[in-house]
Parts: C-alpha cells; structure tokens; sequence
C-alpha cells in the first residue's frame, strides 16, 4: 500500500513525536492535515514538504466540533496529543482520555479507514499515577469507538527535543546534586522518536496493523541511575546522585508544580509513574513486527544533542569506528 496523495490528519503534530511523523509522511507522499490548538506554533511543519503538501489547522480536542471539522475528508488519522504534567484546562483525563475517545469517535463518524493512537507503556487503570491511568482511558475509549485503530505504546522517548534527556541534563548543569527517586532502580528501555514515527508510518501502511497493540523500546534496558549517569558523562560533568525515598520529594514537587513560570523538573504523579518498569512486555508485539530491526541506541544520539550542556557550550566531536 502507498500513501501518495493519502490524506493523514495528525493531531498533535507541532509536538516532539508528532513532527517526526509529519516529516515521515510527507517522505512517503501523504497530503498532511495537522490539527493544533495553536495553529501559528505549527509554521515550521510546512517547509517539511511540498508546497501545499502540509496543511495547519486549529482545532482543540475538548471541542467536538473542531474535532471533526480536522477529520472531514481525511482518509487516515494519528493521534499524537498527550501532556507530561497538568496545568490550568490541560488535564491528564481530559486530553489523554476524553479527547482521546473524541478523536476516535469522529474518525469512525467520518468514515476513516485507519487511526494510529500514541499511547505509553505503563497505561494501566489500576497504576498509583494519574497519567498512567488516563492514557488507560485513552485507549479503552478509542478502542470502544474505533476497534480497528492501531495502538502504539512507546517507552520514554528521547530526540534532540525531548524532555527527558534535556531535563537532566539541565539540571546537571545548575545543580550539585541530583535524587535518584527510591534508588534509581525503575528500568526504562528509551526509544528514538524517529524510530516511534517511522512505526507509526508503517503500521498506516501494513493492514495487518489494524486492530494491534505495539509496544516500542529501544534496544537497551536502562535504570534510572544509570540513564543519570549516561547523562552525566555525555555532558562531561560530575555529581552526587542520592537515593531519596519518592514520598520526600512529593513536598518539593508539590511546590515546583504551584509555580506558574517554567515546567516543573519533576511532579508527584512523575515520582508515582517511577514505581513501575517502564519497558517492553514479555511477548509484546514491538518494532520488530513493523520490520525496524535495528533500532536507534540511546548513546550513539546523546552528544549530538546534550553537548551544549558542557561547560562553555563544549563542543560535538562525532565518534567514528
């Protein structure tokens, strides 16, 4: 199957994973609709591909009538929205689970062959974490309402934009010491946004697809002190990692989050979500079974990314071998 001259709409697609998938499909030929809440914050997509080949819409997923006014006429549909923290109308139910169901529910209203939905590994109804649960809600809404869709579940997904690596290596770069919540034990398997996006791209083009659950990981289990200590040595600098218990960094989180300037380092419901492993299930159809073998490692990325986080600004020295 060719996607050449599909009409894909993407929702979320100014977002980290989503404009991966954008560029993807405008590669693949797609004609692209991508439905933001800020249109304008979206421009960058358009040079992505063709003249006229990238369309920016508005449309807000707490409102049903923008909603389907994104869908009309598209022929596919990825959802890619999702927030890492609450604030102000931007809740974790609200946009991971109501407006999850509402784009399924208007893409199958509208006759939409296929619809792609990120969710994350760890979705789980009963998880102590707030956004564990709503991306739960996601996909059992979306599956309610469009059974075929495709589900992909990504592990932590880092990028030269990403708010994970960059956040601790922030951090690194201000702070002397760095908690490690309960140990630092949590395992995660990071995965290249790139790599999410081309799973997206093929799991449109492969019909056997539909109606699927993948779960994404890179080709590394990490723990959390060791991820900190790959961050550390990327940006060439030394801390103390302390093991701190997660319930005595709630008070802190708890003030970061009240704060309304910038996005908190960390959040009650983040120290929650590190309870649980964050990597891919045992059996769990993966990238893989979208014919990516070899996916993209953590530290073969890393310094083309977090050098500037070096004293000065440091400087790239590409690695050849």
């Amino acid at each position: 199957m060719s996607l050449r001259n599909q009409l894909v709409t993407v929702f979320g697609g100014s977002g980290f994973i989503g404009r991966y998938v954008v560029q993807k499909l405008a590669q693949q030929g797609a004609r692209v609709k991508v439905a933001i809440r800020r249109p304008e914050e979206g421009l960058f997509l358009k040079p992505m591909g063709a003249v006229g080949q990238i369309e920016i819409v508005q449309a807000n997923i707490r409102v049903a009538p923008s909603v389907q006014s994104a869908v009309a006429g598209a022929d596919m549909v990825v959802n890619c929205v999702g927030i890492l923290f609450e604030r102000g109308a931007q809740k974790f139910g609200v946009v991971q689970g109501r407006g999850a169901e509402l784009i399924a529910a208007a893409a199958a209203e509208a006759g939409v062959r296929k619809l792609v939905h990120v969710s994350a590994i760890g979705a789980n109804a009963d998880s102590p974490s707030a956004y564990a649960q709503s991306k739960a809600a996601g996909e059992a809404g979306v599956k309610r309402r469009f059974p075929k869709a495709t589900i992909v579940r990504p592990s932590v997904v880092f990028g030269p934009e990403d708010d994970f690596f960059n956040r601790f290596a922030g951090l690194a770069a201000m702070a002397p010491v760095l908690p490690l919540v309960d140990g630092g034990h949590t395992k995660l398997q990071p995965v290249y946004a790139g790599d999410v996006a081309e799973a997206i791209v093929r799991s449109l083009l492969d019909d056997a697809a539909q109606g699927q659950t993948y779960e994404l990981g890179g080709p590394k289990v990490y723990s959390m002190k060791e991820i900190m200590q790959l961050t550390l040595a990327t940006i060439h600098k030394k801390r103390l990692l302390l093991p701190v218990p997660g319930f005595a960094l709630k008070p802190l989180a708890f003030a970061l989050e009240l704060q309304p300037i910038f996005a908190p380092p960390i959040t009650r419901d983040q120290i929650d979500l590190l309870k649980s492993d964050n990597v891919v299930g045992e059996g769990a159809k993966g990238l893989k079974d979208l014919g990516i073998d070899q996916p993209t490692p953590v530290d073969g990325l890393l310094e083309t990314y977090l050098y500037r986080y070096r004293r000065g600004g440091g400087k790239f020295e590409p690695r050849f071998s």
